[in-house]
């Protein structure tokens, strides 16, 4: 999975085939229809990219996207509206938007515009094919890890959830954040998903699984010998 998207649009067709669209380039997507449930939806999880309209009823598209970001929030937001004035856009885009796109819209460009702004916020960090932290190497263009000389069979989301902690060393990811960017959903008890996975990466790295915890906040990858770990 690419990560959550989070689709805050009051129209039930428009809803159903932007899901339709992302859903087949692997992307998660939660729909909210309102201003209030988009900000409650962002505060419970971290989605990789908002897809806001602008015409909310309540609080609208622009009051959510200023929320965001007075909270230090961010995601990347792409406003989707059927304004196109351009003291609209800019407007928006002086907020903190990533992106602005008009209705009708082509689903296609959308969900390239959405790709876009994921690959952007990741950064250079996620460039190298060849993860390194302590003793462990991950390969990604092989789909190998090793320990030392050792290599370790790993399951497709064991994989991805490793890749994704090796990829920002020191970085701590809370356990929404986790569930949303690496499984692509959001869920009130999903978040026990992720401590089972993390306790079978670690079952099988052993002594030199880089997998940190960080007590009440969630986990990190570090150097074994860099530290104690909050097991």
């Amino acid at each position: 999975m690419r990560g959550l998207v989070l689709h805050v649009e009051d129209e039930p067709a428009i809803r159903d085939v932007v899901r339709m669209y992302l859903s087949r380039e692997g992307f998660g997507v939660v729909g909210v229809t309102s201003g209030e449930d988009a900000l409650a939806e962002l505060r419970r999880n971290r989605p990789v990219a908002v897809i806001l309209d602008v015409g909310l009823p309540g609080i609208d598209g622009i009051e959510v996207c200023r929320t965001m970001r007075a909270e230090n929030d961010w995601t990347p937001v792409l406003f989707c509206t059927a304004r196109d004035d351009e003291v609209d856009r800019v407007m928006g885009l002086e907020l903190g938007a990533d992106d602005y796109i008009t209705k009708p819209f082509s689903p296609r460009e959308l969900v390239a515009r959405v790709k876009a702004a994921v690959r952007r916020a990741a950064g250079p960090e996620s460039a190298s094919a060849v993860l390194r932290v302590g003793q462990v190497s991950l390969d990604r263009s092989t789909h190998r890890v090793g320990v030392g000389d050792e290599d370790v069979q790993l399951t497709a989301t064991e994989f991805d959830l490793l890749a994704h902690l090796m990829a920002r060393p020191g970085r701590v990811f809370t356990r929404e954040e986790l569930l949303s960017e690496v499984w692509g959903y959001s869920s009130a008890g999903g978040t026990r998903t992720v401590d089972v996975h993390i306790a079978q990466v670690r079952s099988k790295l052993g002594d030199a699984s880089p997998i940190r915890t960080v007590r009440g906040v969630g986990y990190s990858a570090a150097d074994p010998g860099s530290g104690t770990d909050e097991r």
